[in-house]
Formats: structure tokens, sequence, C-alpha cells
């Protein structure tokens, strides 16, 4: 914040030198002067047999039924906790079994397509019981005109005693994502589910419609998976298999 708050002050006073409104720019002497804070990463669960206990403790949780089935969603979906709990069911279309996210709403501001796997479908089909004539699909339990809190995950996973040490909202992408690498997914299908930003924009313009049929077969792998760890099966293959 520090950083693009000089820049702007820079681009500032450049304008007043060229307007004859100042002398200088005094903001160029802080160049150098901020240093750049230590990366911090999301704390997540990798280890399969501990990430089934923790989908476990998430099937076994007793609290609001909405948060409840947000718990659920963010291990199957692994989107960012915003583009979760922002969800509206206008984006939603369960007889296609997708969700698309407007570009707006993207931390790289692009539309993103989530295909949704069986068991997510069917979340999603009890939750609109409940929540389906509002804006939200997981709206604040205050208003439904406003989404739920952004701390309803973080608190949910605290209350099962997981602690932002042991595992976050966010971590959920991270734990997909270390887990779909090691049992064989290409990188670039896993990377563009994840809505990371591709560095070549050649590519991420290619991208943006490719891998559709091998992301939509990954994510109904990666969601039986995830069953089959929650049950304790998890001797269960996963491999992927090039079409």
């Amino acid at each position: 914040t520090a950083s693009r708050l000089r820049a702007k002050l820079s681009a500032i006073f450049r304008y007043a030198v060229a307007t004859l409104r100042a002398q200088h720019d005094p903001v160029g002497a802080l160049r150098g002067a901020i240093k750049s804070p230590k990366t911090r990463h999301h704390a997540a669960i990798t280890e399969p047999r501990a990430f089934g206990e923790l989908l476990r403790a998430i099937h076994a949780y007793r609290g609001g039924y909405v948060v409840a089935c947000a718990l659920k969603l963010a291990p199957l979906l692994f989107v960012r906790p915003g583009e979760l709990r922002h969800a509206e069911w206008s984006e939603i279309d369960l007889d296609a079994a997708t969700w698309r996210i407007p570009a707006g709403k993207m931390k790289m501001r692009a539309d993103h397509l989530v295909p949704l796997s069986t068991q997510a479908v069917a979340i999603l089909r009890d939750l609109h019981a409940l929540t389906g004539r509002g804006r939200y699909v997981f709206p604040s339990p205050r208003t439904s005109g406003r989404p739920m809190s952004e701390n309803a995950i973080t608190a949910a996973l605290r209350a099962m005693g997981y602690g932002g040490d042991r595992m976050t909202a966010h971590g959920f992408r991270s734990s997909a994502s270390t887990l779909l690498h090691e049992r064989g997914y290409p990188s670039d299908v896993i990377e563009r589910q994840l809505a990371h930003k591709e560095q070549n924009a050649v590519k991420d313009a290619y991208n943006r419609a490719q891998h559709l049929p091998q992301r939509i077969a990954m994510m109904q792998a990666w969601a039986d998976y995830c069953d089959s760890l929650r049950t304790g099966a998890d001797v269960v293959p996963f491999k992927h298999r090039a079409s």
C-alpha cells in the first residue's frame, strides 16, 4: 500500500513540475526507503490423511447451516474465499453444473468458470431450498442483502480446532493444488482452474478457452478423491489419465 501511494504521489508531483506548479518531485527521495514485507503464506494441510481428518471435521460441523455448506464447498471448489462468499444464484446453473464468476469479482479481472462436481451440485441444491430466493448463495444471517462475513469460514475452522497456523480459508487452494499436482494432473489445467494469471499474454488469451473438458473431469475426480479421504479409503487410486 505504501509503495502504491508513493507512486501515485510521485505522479502528482511530476504533473505539477510539468505544469510549473512545483520545482521538483520530492517523493523520489523515498525510493528504496520502504522495506518490502516478508511474504506470508496461507497455512494449508497438504498431507492426504490429515486432509481427510479435516474433511471429516467439516462434515461433522454443527454450526449454522449456511456456513456448514460453505465449508463443504470450499475444498471441492477451491476458489478464493471472497469469491465463494460473494457467490450469487444468478451465476450458478445447477442443471449445467457450472458456476460462472464475472470478471468484476475475480482477482485477475477475467471471467472464470468453475465446473461443479455431482457432490457440489447436491450441496447447492439443498442450500437453494433455504437461500435460493435471495441474491447470495451464502447470505449474512443478519440481512439477505449482504453475503456472509469474511471471517465466517475462518471462525468455523477455529471452532473445529484448526487455528490460523494449521489451516485457513485460503489454504484450501494450496491443499487442492498440491494434491492434484502429486497425482499427475498437468500444471496448466490446475493453474487454469485456480484462475492464476498466465504471465505470457498470448498464452493467457489462448488458455482462457482451453482445458475445459480436462477441468470438468478433474473437478469430479477431485471431489471423488475428497470423499475417499473423508471415509478413510485413501487407497483409492487418483491418477490422471491422459485422454
